[in-house]
């Protein structure tokens, strides 16, 4: 006004940028990667803290994952008898690797959608990229589904099932998932960073979502048993499912009855499950990537 310049005209004039400015997404790829190191070292140091103040410790990384599928057990094992079909012995293990994984992504949902709100002092004390908070609160949570799966092991092979080459496909399962956690992570990162309702709204969103991931019981098996078979578009939609798609792929990777069961039952190929994976993986991630950076100047203002 009056012929003088504005302020932000006459720090740019002098070579002066904002701080928080968003950084091209090259750039903004190129910082992430370099505080790799930092990100991992965060997460474990995070989960390591996570257990301190309990007696029993890093063990309740295993008992709260077994805790869930032993309530599931009695409820729908049980009572409800939703193991009705499959292979003699196969449910609890087909039970806990359903519960385990699913948890992966999961927990992967909660702690994505703290992620910033609940690191404001660091955001604000420090410049980095805001990306590397929900990436490190999936780490964390991939830290603990690991510990998990040595259980969910001796757990498979206890109930008889044999070690094949089949469980390698386990690693690229994972990878994919991780994969579609890190972006719907960052996706629940902006949105819980500017709505903190979103937290007392995703344990009935998360629970809905396991009720229609199969974990519970077999998709395969309800998809020839009841009504949904006369309606295939039904099932169409709910092996689309990302959760129910990562959970399925896991099972037929570990458990050889269950793989048998599957093929028996349905008469027909899984590969489209892996189509699935990938592409759920990919677009997830791009998405939420891409999402969580466009805010990225505006994390810890207000």
């Amino acid at each position: 006004m009056n012929g003088h310049p504005s302020l932000a005209e006459f720090a740019t004039g002098f070579g002066l940028k904002q701080s928080a400015a968003r950084p091209p997404m090259g750039s903004y790829i190129r910082q992430l990667w370099q505080r790799r190191h930092f990100i991992w070292a965060f997460a474990s140091a995070k989960n390591i803290a996570m257990y301190t103040e309990s007696r029993l410790g890093q063990v309740w990384q295993v008992l709260t994952p077994l805790l869930n599928a032993a309530v599931y057990y009695l409820i729908f094992g049980l009572l409800l008898n939703t193991s009705r079909g499959l292979p003699h012995n196969t449910f609890i293990p087909f039970l806990v690797c359903g519960v385990f994984v699913f948890t992966f992504t999961q927990r992967s949902v909660n702690s994505g959608a703290k992620s910033v709100g609940d690191n404001l002092s660091l955001i604000r004390a420090l410049h980095f990229p805001r990306a590397s908070l929900p990436l490190a609160y999936t780490l964390i949570e991939l830290q603990q589904l690991l510990i998990s799966m040595c259980v969910l092991f001796v757990i498979v092979l206890g109930f008889g099932e044999p070690l094949t080459f089949n469980w390698l496909l386990l690693v690229p399962v994972l990878i994919m998932q991780l994969t579609f956690n890190i972006g719907i992570s960052l996706t629940l990162a902006r949105i819980g960073a500017f709505n903190r309702d979103i937290q007392q709204l995703l344990p009935f969103l998360l629970r809905t979502w396991l009720y229609f991931s199969g974990i519970i019981y077999s998709l395969s098996g309800l998809m020839k048993s009841s009504k949904i078979h006369e309606h295939p578009w039904i099932g169409h939609v709910l092996e689309a499912n990302p959760a129910y798609v990562y959970v399925e792929l896991s099972r037929l990777a570990l458990l050889d009855s269950y793989r048998g069961y599957v093929h028996q039952t349905l008469n027909e190929s899984t590969m489209h499950l892996w189509y699935y994976g990938i592409g759920w993986a990919v677009v997830m991630f791009l998405v939420g990537f891409w999402f969580f950076f466009r805010a990225e100047e505006r994390y810890g203002r207000g």
